[in-house]
């Protein structure tokens, strides 16, 4: 803190109240060098409050103030507040050998002031001066390690409050990255859909306009759930800090209404489901649809007779989505963003993903994710 005017007035209470006690007490003595003894003390007083400061310098004058003129008036006991208050900020401000030095100096006082008077030091002597110079520096050294220890937890809680925020960070970019592979996720799957009823609907405009019409009523309610959800993630990235409308959340419960979607859409699904997919893990439940709403819009687009199989085995350990089609597309299809996201889904939950085209001419997609980690 700057050295200014309220940090002198907060220095200057605790030495002004002992003056006013050293003062109260001489006159209630009312002793000869009275008046000299209440100069001496007001001058240690004020010697203190510079300790801030000053600590070493303004202590130890203090402190040899008080004890160079022994004798002035023995009976008072308030230079030995201010002595205790001399010593016990030293030995908090100042660190090392340092801080020994005004203790040796006002040891030195004190024998210089018996020899002046003329009375040798014995064992009661020392005792008294012990009492009066070691425990106020004990509890200041105390103090230091108490101070010193609380800085590092203040440093400590700084750093966490530091680490939380990155934490903090680091999960609102893994929660908007995933966002990005839903947003992808629902787009290329909605506007696939679209395009195949669009097409379906143009063959049967003319021959069977009441196929046609149901094929427009799907894209219209496709087109329409896709705008529903890509505005709710948007909102989600956008309004970080408010709150969000609630939706149905996804997962293998709707599997159904998914196969059936995309049979809406001309693809010739085949489901096999051979385990209960009934209390899986959230990001194991979430994470499965996706992949397979992922690997059924590509199957869309390139499945050769528009044919997919999906089979799904959870086990004690784990859950396998097998996603599996025909295809006409080059060697190397299937290496755009969707399997990309898919990949990177599979990895944070721990699993293993595969795809590519087998020597059959089937694209085949596995990925394994573990339920137990």
């Amino acid at each position: 803190m700057r050295w200014g005017y309220p940090s002198a007035l907060r220095q200057a209470v605790v030495p002004a109240a002992l003056g006013i006690v050293a003062t109260v007490e001489l006159v209630a003595l009312d002793l000869p060098g009275t008046a000299t003894a209440l100069v001496i003390d007001w001058i240690a007083c004020a010697l203190l409050v510079l300790r801030g400061r000053f600590p070493l310098a303004a202590c130890t004058l203090a402190g040899l103030v008080l004890l160079i003129p022994v004798g002035e008036v023995d009976e008072a006991a308030a230079p030995i507040l201010i002595l205790a208050l001399a010593t016990i900020t030293i030995a908090r401000r100042v660190g090392g050998v340092l801080a020994l030095t005004p203790l040796a100096l006002f040891l030195a006082a004190l024998a210089w002031g018996y020899l002046r008077l003329d009375q040798p030091m014995d064992v009661s002597d020392l005792v008294f001066v012990s009492a009066v110079v070691l425990p106020p520096y004990a509890f200041g050294r105390l103090m230091r390690s108490l101070d010193a220890r609380n800085l590092q937890l203040a440093e400590q809680a700084e750093l966490l409050v530091r680490h939380q925020e990155l934490v903090r960070r680091e999960a609102v970019a893994a929660e908007r990255a995933r966002i990005a592979r839903d947003l992808h996720d629902v787009m290329a799957h909605s506007v696939s859909a679209m395009v195949v009823q669009a097409a379906a609907a143009r063959d049967l405009l003319r021959n069977d306009v009441t196929g046609a019409e149901a094929a427009i009523d799907e894209v219209t309610a496709v087109g329409r759930e896709a705008l529903g959800e890509t505005g709710r993630l948007l909102r989600l990235i956008r309004d970080t800090d408010d709150e969000v409308e609630p939706a149905a959340p996804l997962g293998l419960d709707r599997l159904q209404e998914l196969v059936d979607r995309f049979r809406r859409s001309g693809l010739q699904v085949d489901l096999t489901v051979e385990g209960q997919l009934a209390a899986l893990p959230a990001d194991v439940d979430v994470s499965g649809y996706r992949i397979i709403q992922e690997a059924l819009t590509n199957a869309l687009r390139y499945a050769a007779g528009r044919i997919a199989s999906v089979r799904i085995t959870r086990t004690a350990t784990g859950l396998r989505i097998r996603v599996e089609n025909p295809t006409s597309g080059p060697p190397d299809s299937g290496g755009g963003l969707g399997l990309l996201g898919m990949g990177e889904r599979v990895a944070v939950l721990g699993g293993h993903l595969t795809h590519g085209r087998g020597d059959d001419g089937c694209f085949v997609l596995t990925a394994d994710l573990p339920l137990v980690r």
